[in-house]
């Protein structure tokens, strides 16, 4: 079939058929054409069918021609239904010859990389195909090979294929009933056809805005509109999320409502960024006092009852609280209620006995520790990065569930307090989305403070053995055994997509249990959006306010322009000692999405700042394009690598490249330099040698 294919088309080419489907041909021989149609009806009718099925189902050139071409022979009416029939039965021979000479290979190639969409498809395969036949934008060629690929039903195909191209078929061969009337230049500017063709460009937005239509009335079917509305928007979650788009709504004069149930600030205050790096700063205080010999220092040793630690953390947390306080944004223009928010329809939230109507609903609800279920673990008792603020005692056993970032962060503070902390990673290593020789440096860092990394451990029961409490632990097929006082949960975190309606109202969740939205953060419903935590795909507070800004512009004035959530260029940074941060890709991500890379690294024990500071550790490795100085992602570990990190992201996100870093005056001593000498390394291993050889022999010619 596929030499067949092949075959024909090549022949198409060849023998130039083309020209046999353009206008001007078609104008050369209107005459003769339709003389032969009226003598000869159905045979002009079957041999005009057979040649446009052909046509279609070898996706040749020419289908829009033709399709003119039956309204100037056929007329409106016969013209359509027989474009109708015969385009289809093209399509499908198309989707068909697709189906058996390429489905098989392309799915066991990339069948990864296609299973949301063979999802999607298996699910709402109709509606997507119907959609994408509406507007003629797509190429049908292309949509009839694409979805001969995909898991879609042969019959369903065609008949959704046929109702769906059916609109702009009335519009094309409408189009061509006008073409026919055309005798002279004069006949170009007649009203028929500048109206017909003006529909022809006003049609892809007349059948968007009619699938937008349908789709509206599927979600609102059952549901009653309010005569009016309280608020333009109601935000749940008063967490980073839900605070940015609060203060956007604000600053904008819109009415807004902003419902938190428990503390203004969310997680990254109260619980997450703003405890966890107090805590940090501390423990790296009492590492640097142990190294004080480094520092020409012979000794040094610090004091510190636990309990003033954790109360530090607190008066930190007490003293950024007005940042994000209720007083504040109510100041701004902000209605603050606390209290648990509950959406009754796509318009209503209710809170505390009182039902706001609302033009838009923001869910900014946030994400909570995820707890595995393993046997045991709740009658031994855990901490989570929720709880573990309420400690006042140092634990002398800690054992640390997980390898990630929250993971490794307090495992190092806690083992730089004095505990003995076992960390358990059932994965190959820790941070497991860093490349492995980023990992490795860390797992160094750790090793080295007498942290007990246990990388390759599937933790598969917890016990408490004559008041001991016991981790039992499988790895290489032998059982471990650990002992401990506490437990620290930290296997990642879970959105908070339930309890406040989104099952009522049937707004679905991802298999990562995000609530699910499309490109503008839109839910099922387009009146309500989702951002931050709940709705991934990162769980950051940065990310979480990024995209705070487009649920709040889409939500307030969506109706004029909807901006997409942008995701090019997202960093972020564990905040263990040595730190790492990153923006863009690493070398796992590129080989695993196939992007030709080139890697480029600056060792920083060569920086003077550094060897000044005793912290002349870490590297900046950066991956461009090929021969280019474009940058594809950047991974920096060391010394306030958080803080490096910055000019890279400033960088990717306006186009600038490694030239013009290089080229960017850095203060002397600073770490900041890394980065300039990190591109000076890129920029020697792309030294124009032969223009070298010719400037050396031109030196030499001008000594004599």
């Amino acid at each position: 079939m596929l030499a067949a294919i092949v075959a024909l088309i090549a022949a198409f080419v060849v023998f130039d058929l083309g020209h046999y489907f353009s206008l001007d041909y078609f104008k050369s021989q209107q005459a003769a054409i339709k003389d032969f149609y009226t003598a000869n009806p159905l045979a002009t009718a079957a041999i005009y069918f057979a040649i446009y099925v052909a046509v279609t189902g070898l996706s040749l050139p020419g289908a829009a021609i033709m399709t003119l071409a039956a309204g100037a022979i056929f007329g409106l009416a016969w013209g359509t239904v027989i474009v109708s029939f015969a385009s289809s039965l093209g399509a499908t021979l198309a989707f068909l010859a697709a189906r058996f000479v390429l489905r098989d290979s392309i799915q066991a190639r990339f069948g990864d990389k296609l299973a949301a969409i063979n999802r999607g498809i298996e699910k709402d395969g109709p509606f997507y195909l119907f959609t994408l036949r509406l507007v003629p934008a797509f190429p049908f060629f292309v949509i009839n090979l694409a979805m001969g690929l995909t898991p879609l039903r042969t019959w369903t195909f065609y008949w959704v294929s046929q109702l769906g191209m059916l609109a702009g078929t009335i519009v094309y061969v409408n189009a061509g009933t006008e073409i026919a009337k055309v005798e002279s230049l004069r006949g170009i500017l007649s009203p028929g056809l500048i109206a017909s063709f003006t529909l022809l460009g006003i049609f892809p937005l007349f059948a968007k805005w009619i699938v937008n239509i349908i789709k509206a009335r599927q979600v609102y079917a059952r549901w009653s509109r309010p005569a009016r509305f309280d608020r333009n928007v109601v935000v749940i979650g008063g967490g980073s999320a839900g605070l940015v788009t609060a203060y956007i709504a604000a600053a904008v004069k819109a009415k807004v409502t902003l419902i938190e149930k428990h503390k203004m600030g969310g997680d990254c205050l109260n619980t997450g960024c703003v405890p966890s790096k107090a805590l940090i700063r501390t423990a790296k205080l009492l590492s640097h006092i142990r190294r004080a010999p480094e520092f020409g220092i012979k000794s040094a040793h610090a004091e510190f009852d636990f309990s003033d630690v954790m109360e530090r953390v607190q008066r930190i947390i007490k003293t950024v609280e007005p940042h994000d306080s209720i007083e504040r944004y109510r100041e701004l223009g902000v209605e603050c209620i606390t209290g648990d928010a509950k959406i009754t329809s796509p318009w209503t939230v209710a809170v505390n006995g009182r039902t706001i109507a609302t033009r838009n609903i923001v869910i900014a609800a946030g994400a909570r520790p995820f707890v595995p279920p393993i046997p045991g673990i709740e009658e031994t008792g855990y901490l989570t990065s929720d709880t573990l603020w309420n400690l006042r005692k140092l634990p002398r056993r800690l054992v640390v569930l997980g390898g990630g970032p929250i993971g490794c962060e307090l495992a190092q503070c806690f083992a730089r307090f004095g505990s003995e902390v076992t960390q358990v990673e059932m994965l190959p290593r820790i941070l497991i989305r860093e490349d492995p020789d980023i990992s490795d440096r860390v797992l160094a860092r750790f090793r080295g403070e007498g942290i007990n990394v246990l990388t390759g451990h599937r933790a598969t029961q917890f016990r408490i053995e004559n008041g001991q409490k016991v981790l039992l632990c499988e790895h290489d097929g032998s059982e471990v055994r650990i002992e401990f006082d506490e437990l620290l949960c930290a296997v990642g975190r879970i959105a908070n997509a339930s309890g406040y309606g989104l099952e009522e109202l049937g707004i679905p969740v991802s298999k990562t249990r995000t609530v699910e939205t499309n490109e503008f953060l839109q839910t099922v419903y387009p009146n309500i959006y989702a951002c931050g935590d709940v709705a991934g795909p990162f769980q950051f507070t940065h990310t979480a306010a990024h995209q705070a800004w487009y649920a709040a512009v889409n939500a307030l004035f969506g109706g004029m322009k909807k901006f997409k959530a942008d995701y090019s260029v997202i960093p972020w940074a564990t905040f263990t000692d040595p730190e790492v941060a990153r923006v863009g890709l690493n070398e796992q991500d590129a080989r695993q999405q196939g992007v030709a890379y080139e890697v480029t690294t600056y060792g920083i024990d060569d920086l003077d700042r550094a060897i000044a500071d005793e912290e002349a550790h870490g590297v900046v490795k950066v991956l461009t394009v090929p021969g280019k100085d474009r940058i594809l992602g950047v991974t920096i570990v060391g010394e306030h690598a958080g803080d490096l990190i910055a000019e890279f992201i400033a960088a990717m996100r306006h186009g600038i490249g490694l030239n013009e870093i290089l080229g960017t005056i850095h203060i002397y001593p600073t770490l900041a330099e890394a980065n300039k000498y990190a591109a000076g390394a890129w920029k020697r291993a792309h030294q124009p040698k032969k223009l070298l050889q010719w400037v050396e022999r031109y030196h030499a010619w001008m000594r004599g």
